[in-house]
């Protein structure tokens, strides 16, 4: 059983690590190859649908893996990533005829409670003795190969190369630095100003940046995912709470300070106590803070996110629905969740001039939210043609680089009519 994974009944990694070991001293005059597997697509079905199908999506998986491993050896190193150890000669063509097989088995869609799941895998592999003679560099490389294989696009398959050693080097120096941001200063706040429809600035959005000493400003884009695989993503989600609040509660006007709340934070226990005690702190007004959520955090554990959102409503704090319209809207939770506002997801407001189909979802968000009396906030804002239309149609808010960039806190302490002047 301590060998065993539970839910598919593959080796565990602890057994791996134990097969490895074996079979590298076992092979020293000889080759074979590591790929590490990852099945795409598995987040948004966990999102959309559950753990109790996404576990179900695991076993089927982990079954047609062992079946076209062909007697290669595979096991479950957590979460939805797998490791195959493969000895066909010829290599690599007999490691990349282990990686076809693999992916094929998935062709067909997996069944679930007569739902019908596509998925796809990404493969990263790795070569010993050619690419590492040790079990802890061959892991490595196959997680590199499999970084690069994520990155090129799903359902691909990638071998280690002498250029994945040198960016598996930089993301492991960067997840160094990123976990001493913080501590050294180099984290910082931008703010979007959010515009009313008369004209008049109702408050800010929060946007975290990262100016490194060598590397310059570095973009969210790059740097959050970096923290969210590594972890630190926690530590960055309480700092910008904080800093934010601080921050807002110094402005001379009462404005409106939105703070996003990662996936990761939002599962948390205790979110609401961080909260509190970051208003405490600062002294900010709980009725100026609002706490921007995507629709997938939600969806994942309905009651528990129900629990979370009323302990955060207890403070009488702000909640935004953020990009909604992408992934997994449901019209269902809004009327189960205690929601302020909704920010229309930029993809929508893009299209619009250009596309009927993106007119008419905005018509029926706008109409739909003030049907339950939530105003609507439209982000992605970029021409004046986009804003008529919004404004036509009767959104509530606008953001976007048409209405201000995101400055930063340091070209005013007076709130709305400095930041406003910094913005335009």
């Amino acid at each position: 059983m301590a060998c065993h994974d539970a839910l598919t009944q593959l080796p565990n990694r602890a057994a791996l690590d134990r097969h490895l070991a074996s079979t590298i001293e076992r092979a020293r005059d000889s080759e074979f190859a590591v790929l590490w597997i990852d099945i795409d697509h598995f987040k948004e079905i966990n999102d959309v649908f559950g753990h109790a199908i996404g576990d179900a999506v695991l076993r089927e998986g982990a079954r047609r893996l062992q079946e076209a491993a062909q007697g290669s050896y595979v096991a479950r190193v957590g979460g939805d990533e797998f490791i195959g150890i493969a000895d066909q000669l010829p290599l690599p063509a007999g490691a990349e005829l282990v990686a076809g097989r693999m992916r094929a088995a998935f062709e067909q869609p997996i069944e679930v409670d007569g739902r019908s799941l596509k998925v796809d895998l990404c493969i990263g592999i790795a070569l010993f003795p050619r690419d590492a003679d040790n079990a802890v560099s061959l892991l490595a490389n196959a997680d590199a190969a499999l970084y690069r294989a994520k990155h090129e696009g799903r359902g691909a398959v990638r071998l280690f190369t002498a250029a994945m050693d040198q960016q598996l080097r930089d993301r492991r120096a960067l997840e160094h630095d990123l976990r001493l941001a913080i501590g050294r200063g180099e984290l910082y706040l931008e703010y979007q100003p959010q515009q009313g429809r008369d004209g008049s600035i109702n408050g800010y959005e929060a946007l975290v940046r990262w100016r490194h000493p060598l590397r310059g400003t570095i973009p969210p884009g790059e740097f959050i995912p970096v923290a969210e695989k590594s972890g630190s993503i926690a530590e960055i989600d309480d700092w910008v709470l904080a800093e934010a609040c601080k921050e807002a509660a110094s402005w001379e006007q009462p404005l409106r300070i939105a703070v996003n709340v990662s996936a990761a934070r939002f599962r948390r226990e205790n979110l609401d106590v961080q909260v509190a005690a970051a208003l405490r702190q600062s002294g900010l007004s709980a009725s100026r803070l609002e706490l921007e959520i995507t629709e997938g955090v939600l969806i994942e554990d309905l009651s528990r996110a129900k629990k979370t959102m009323q302990s955060l409503k207890a403070l009488r704090i702000l909640i935004a629905l953020d990009d909604f319209g992408t992934g997994y809207s449901s019209l269902s939770y809004l009327e189960a969740f205690p929601l302020d506002r909704i920010k229309l997801d930029r993809s929508f407001v893009a299209s619009l001039g250009r596309s009927d189909r993106a007119l008419a979802i905005v018509r029926a968000v706008i109409g739909l939210a003030h049907g339950l009396g939530v105003p609507v906030l439209a982000e992605g804002i970029e021409t004046g043609a986009q804003m008529s239309l919004l404004l036509h149609e009767g959104c509530d808010e606008m953001q976007r680089y048409l209405i201000g960039r995101p400055a930063g806190f340091a070209a005013s302490k007076h709130g709305q009519s400095a930041l406003t002047h910094a913005f335009l």
